[in-house]
């Protein structure tokens, strides 16, 4: 690991203060189960680590006066998992318990594990976020949506579907010591095109304070992943689902979001458009599936991905609308 100096400020002006102007010169520190392992491996070499677990805006939850919540970057899972405020949001707190690691969730915080950097594990050894070994084999895990540029990875967030389908906002500090801005999820993540480019939009001085969550507003959501087993390994294709249905049964907004298939988290206003209008039902729900993932392009290892996925988007339907999912 490469020798750094260590910074833990006291608040968010502070914060700003150590964070570097220069790409990679600065990382910031929370739960550390990312960017540790990240170090030593020298894949991030930063000059500078700002440890923010010490700035207390940053690790509170609250109710907002028109009843968002509004959760600080630094808060760790486990308090997510086991706040009232958030049982309103079940596709949130699925999406913890899939981690199913009591280690990853104590430790891990809301910040870090929205802007974890992928697990592709041509990038984690070393061959670059790009490589170009990911189109020729060994790309079981890699995706099968947004593949046709150089990124072949997918994102790894498992939280951020979840956040795009309920319409979350971040609040995101700097560069300046008095700008603030709230960006949506859905536009927060983008698909690199160059090496050295990030997978999200922020720049080097700004850091993601808060997640904030809107009023549910009579929405239904659940998230559901496809996993090989039991243990805190990553799902191989997962699917967010928000819903608004009527007293019959009939939906009248939808927002559909796949993870673990594109380099961003997936957005499917296809399958959104096969909802809306109708009552939920597994017929709907696989028709539903199956429009998510039509324009699926899957590369030479990862053909199955596409079964799974479209698995996930019905059941996660379902699981919105209070039905058997038919799984296990």
């Amino acid at each position: 690991m490469k020798a750094f100096e260590y910074a833990a400020p006291r608040t968010e002006a502070e914060i700003l203060q150590v964070l570097s102007a220069e790409p990679g010169a600065t990382e910031v520190l929370a739960g550390g189960t990312d960017l540790v392992g990240l170090m030593k491996k020298m894949l991030v070499t930063p000059d500078r680590v700002v440890n923010i677990m010490d700035v207390p805006s940053l690790k509170t939850i609250d109710e907002l006066p028109d009843g968002s919540v509004s959760i600080g970057a630094a808060v760790t899972l486990d308090l997510i998992l086991d706040h009232p405020y958030l049982d309103v949001y079940p596709a949130v707190k699925q999406a913890i318990r899939g981690i199913n690691s009591m280690q990853l969730q104590c430790q891990g915080t809301l910040g870090g594990e929205v802007c974890q950097r992928p697990r592709c594990w041509f990038y984690r050894n070393g061959l670059g976020l790009l490589s170009e070994s990911a189109s020729e084999g060994a790309n079981q895990y890699h995706a099968i949506l947004g593949n046709t540029g150089p990124a072949k990875f997918v994102n790894s967030s498992r939280i951020a579907p979840a956040l795009i389908a309920l319409e979350a906002q971040l609040r995101v500090i700097g560069p300046g010591e008095d700008e603030e801005r709230l960006i949506p999820v859905s536009e927060f993540f983008r698909t690199p095109r160059h090496d050295g480019q990030r997978e999200h939009v922020l720049q080097p001085q700004q850091l993601v304070t808060h997640v904030i969550l809107p009023p549910i507003a009579g929405r239904t959501c659940a998230t559901y992943e496809v996993r090989d087993g039991e243990g805190p390994d990553y799902p191989l294709a997962a699917a967010a689902v928000a819903m608004r249905l009527d007293g019959y049964g009939i939906v009248h907004a939808a927002k559909v979001v796949l993870g673990q298939v594109a380099p961003t988290p997936w957005n499917s206003p296809e399958a959104e458009r096969l909802l809306i209008g109708h009552p939920v039902d597994p017929r709907r729900a696989e028709q539903a599936g199956l429009a998510a993932v039509r324009m699926a392009s899957p590369l030479s290892e990862n053909t199955y991905k596409v079964q799974l996925a479209k698995v996930a988007v019905k059941r996660a339907i379902l699981l919105a609308a209070g039905h058997e999912t038919g799984g296990f």
